[in-house]
Formats: structure tokens, sequence, C-alpha cells
């Protein structure tokens, strides 16, 4: 569904990522881990066009994408979840979700606000709830469920743990779980391993810009060796 080639991108003179390549097969849950600043988020932003690769290709269903602008690459079916949490704060969370409305495309599972309510509970009993009055975790749970009322087919979930407090850690990967029953395609980076494990049918290493590992999830779990090199802090 998704394929990087040979994926060079530069912050300034800093080269970040070095060759990247690796293919994402539809349906499936690709994890890519890596230690802070491995690589991860620049591989994500560079997919959506955020920070454009100096060279290589991405393709989307087998056409380039490279080169086009995040909202065009939003537009082909790629949802995109960022680190950082970007909510608008003065809206509601029902108003969140109506920015994030797109008409349903043929290829992607179709969702509505009451569908995503059921998905994520804790928004169901905050609708009229400012983003700015949510907890990290809530506000994590809304970033993810406005992206999805654009029905993308293919979703970008950058960090979906990071910061959050263990009951919403195991909710996050019972949901993507769901998501891919739903039949979305997700390409997540993290650091939790334990939660990769729980979400992910294969995984891929980055470590300074360079795929370091791929394989299934069960062939990493039992090489030790190489999450003692690339994982362990």
């Amino acid at each position: 569904m998704l394929k990087v080639e040979g994926l060079h991108t530069y912050y300034g003179r800093a080269h970040i990522l070095a060759g990247v390549e690796f293919e994402v097969v539809q349906g499936e849950v690709l994890v890519l881990l890596g230690r802070n600043g491995a690589g991860k988020s620049t591989t994500m932003k560079s997919i959506m066009g955020l920070v454009p690769p100096a060279q290589g290709r991405v393709l989307f269903r087998g056409a380039s994408i490279a080169g086009k602008q995040p909202f065009e690459i939003a537009r082909l079916g790629i949802g995109y979840v960022p680190e950082e949490r970007r909510v608008f704060t003065e809206l509601t969370v029902e108003e969140n979700l109506e920015v994030g409305r797109r008409p349903p495309s043929p290829n992607a599972p179709a969702w509505t606000p009451d569908k995503l309510f059921a998905l994520f509970p804790n928004l169901a009993r905050m609708r009229d709830r400012a983003g700015s009055q949510m907890s990290g975790g809530e506000q994590q749970m809304l970033t993810i469920a406005r992206t999805l009322m654009g029905n993308p087919s293919f979703l970008l979930l950058d960090e979906p743990s990071e910061g959050l407090a263990p009951v919403i850690i195991e909710h996050m990967a019972r949901t993507i779980l769901d998501l891919k029953r739903e039949g979305l395609t997700v390409l997540l980076s993290e650091q939790n391993l334990r939660f990769a494990r729980a979400v992910g049918d294969r995984a891929l290493i980055i470590e300074k810009g360079r795929i370091r590992f791929t394989g299934t999830m069960a062939e990493l779990m039992a090489n030790e060796a190489v999450r003692s090199q690339y994982l362990s802090l």
C-alpha cells in the first residue's frame, strides 16, 4: 500500500534520513521503532510532505506522492496524527471532529461522530468540553478521532503512547487493533516495545536515519541481540 524508496531527508545541513526503504502491506500494523532522535518522526513527516525529502520516492497505492503538498497527500487517503496532539483548544470535542470531516471514500472505512464516540467512550462523555480542558490522553484520543473523520485508508501515528498513563496506553492498544479490524492500514512510530508488541504485525528499527532491522514482531522479540543493540537505553 505504501512503499518508501531511498529516502534522504535533511534539516539544514543535518542528514537525518540516509536511504530509508520499507513497504507497508495493506491491512497490517507496521511499527517503526527506535530511540529518540533516530529518525522516526522525520520519516513520518517526509511521507506526509511536511519535511520534503531531498532524494528518494514515496509511493502510495503505486503512485508517487513525493513533492506533493500535505493537503494533497491527505486527500489521497493518508491520515497523520502528529506527536504533538494538536487539538483546537478553544473548540469543543464535537467542533474538533467537525474540523476534520471529509466525504466518505470507497477505499476506506467511513466514520461519523457517533461511531467515533463508540470507539472512544471517554470522548462521548465530554462532547461539549473544550480541548484546553482535556488531559493529555484525552487530547490524544481526540486527535486520532479528528483524523479519522477525514476517512483515511492509511494512518500515520507518531508516538501514540508517549506520556500516557498505563490504563490509557492499554485503551490505545485496543483502539489500534479495532482500527485494523475496520480495514485501516497503520504505520506507527513508537519507543514503547511492550505497546508495539501488543499492536504490531511487523517491526522496523531505525537508527541514525537507517533501517537496521525488518521482520515480524515475533522475530524481533526472539532476537535479543538486535533489541539490546538498537532499543535498549
